[in-house]
């Protein structure tokens, strides 16, 4: 019977994604088919969590089955992260203009980063106040413990680098390990060593200018073929959220999120107020905020179903060229910085909730030099994390053991964990694009007549 049950929902699965292949061949544009994707995903998760429930044996089958889908696009994407970042950076560099610098990109992206972290921790740091949440009316069951047991192991890690090891660990000391994606710095790295080989180049027009020629005529076509991959891969898109948004719906067990269900609101309070800061600026800067919510709400919607940022890359990048019309050295700079450092949801308003949810059941005294501390050190540490799944996690770590506050208790939020790392990630991400529109209009290499073409869409692209 159960057997039966399964080849059922598979079937039912197949069917959906029949629908969306044949709303594909008629042109249907590509954001109605991230929504359909999205809404037919919810509607069948929830039934399947209605009909057998969150933990049975025929939903995990089940979702093992739709993962081929889902996790195979996540995967996908991956796989064409690292050499896109690479041929990307390469070819945007060795391409600078004059009045050009690597340095102003790469300091107004990453300033801007820091700066919004900052403001995501304050504003963590206020809603976690604004709604009284403290560690210690979590109840804490076995499999809490456990994970409160996993974090204190993890924080032996964590403890044993200072910030002047972690910053040394963005250095590629071995570029061919970190296109591997070995180390949680790697994607920094790749950007790292990429910059380099993009400055020779430049040198070398000087120096030897034929060489020169030949490399970067050979690393235009790469980047055609990088680009090409990229674009068969995306039009996966709606597919891909279709399975990762019904194994989420199917998944997720409403009775543990009731119980932490105060939090959870809190932390959608405050990533909703960190988005409406990102439109704030996005409007101080000249660009209509409306405009801009309508054309990255696609790249949005996949980081919230995948809860990865780096998977969310090569989207991140074309929104940011195709729709919103930023550079494309900006915008590589900034989807590859903004996977890995000054994430706004990972790495600025979740650990600053922990802390202050923690530090009164250890007596800390929370006054303004509590809170001024708190987001400095939010800032600093978000430097390096990585922009997978688990990286909030090692955010909070360092967070909490450099404010000498208990790491365990953060294991007390497990059960909704998934749940509000899709929302973080899609901050992540919208911090990322909102740095390199900024970026691009204070270096003045943004392109106004994309950003105000409307309804622009990525079909454009992925349909050739």
């Amino acid at each position: 019977m159960e057997t039966l049950q399964i080849i059922i929902n598979v079937a039912v699965m197949l069917v959906l994604v029949g629908i969306l292949y044949r709303m594909q061949k008629k042109h249907i544009s590509f954001t109605k088919r991230v929504f359909t994707g999205l809404g037919l995903g919810l509607v069948f998760g929830i039934l399947l969590q209605v009909i057998y429930g969150a933990t049975t044996g025929v939903v995990k089958t089940s979702v093992d089955w739709f993962s081929i889908i889902g996790s195979g696009y996540v995967g996908l994407l991956q796989m064409i992260v690292t050499p896109l970042i690479m041929v990307s950076i390469i070819s945007a560099i060795m391409n600078l203009k004059g009045n050009q610098n690597i340095g102003k990109m790469s300091g107004s992206i990453i300033g801007t980063l820091l700066i919004t972290t900052a403001i995501a921790a304050t504003i963590g740091i206020g809603v976690t106040q604004m709604f009284g949440l403290e560690a210690i009316n979590i109840e804490s069951g076995e499999a809490e413990q456990a994970r409160a047991d996993r974090l204190e192991q993890q924080l032996g890690d964590v403890q044993d680098l200072s910030i002047p090891q972690q910053v040394l660990a963005f250095i590629p000391t071995n570029p061919f390990a970190d296109m591997t994606g070995e180390r949680r710095t790697s994607t920094i790295a790749v950007v790292i060593f990429s910059a380099f080989v993009g400055a020779a180049v430049l040198g070398l027009d000087r120096k030897k200018p034929e060489q020169a020629d030949t490399f970067r005529k050979l690393v235009t076509s790469l980047y055609a073929v990088v680009m090409r991959i990229v674009t068969l891969v995306l039009r996966l898109t709606p597919y891909g959220i279709l399975a990762l948004i019904t194994k989420v719906t199917a998944t997720t067990d409403a009775q543990e999120i009731l119980k932490l269900g105060e939090f959870v609101i809190a932390s959608y309070v405050a990533l909703a107020l960190m988005f409406i800061v990102h439109l704030i600026l996005v409007t101080v800067f000249g660009f209509n905020p409306i405009a801009y919510a309508k054309k990255v709400i696609s790249t949005l919607i996949f980081a919230f179903t995948s809860r990865s940022s780096a998977a969310s890359i090569p989207l991140n990048i074309e929104t940011q060229t195709k729709k919103l019309g930023v550079s494309q050295g900006i915008a590589n700079l900034s989807a590859s910085f903004g996977a890995t450092i000054g994430q706004n949801g990972c790495a600025g308003i979740y650990p600053a909730m922990l802390a202050v949810m923690i530090a009164p059941t250890v007596g800390v005294t929370m006054d303004w030099q509590f809170y001024v501390t708190l987001v400095l050190v939010v800032m600093i540490s978000s430097f390096g994390v990585a922009g997978v799944g688990g990286g909030a996690t090692f955010a909070s770590l360092i967070v909490l053991s450099t404010m000498n506050l208990p790491v365990g208790l953060a294991g007390l939020l497990i059960s909704v964990e998934p749940l509000i790392d899709m929302g973080r990630t899609a901050l992540n991400v919208n911090g990322s694009m909102t740095a390199g529109l900024i970026s691009s209009k204070m270096l003045k290499e943004n392109d106004q007549e994309i950003f105000d073409k409307a309804n622009f869409d990525l079909d454009t692209a992925h349909e050739g």
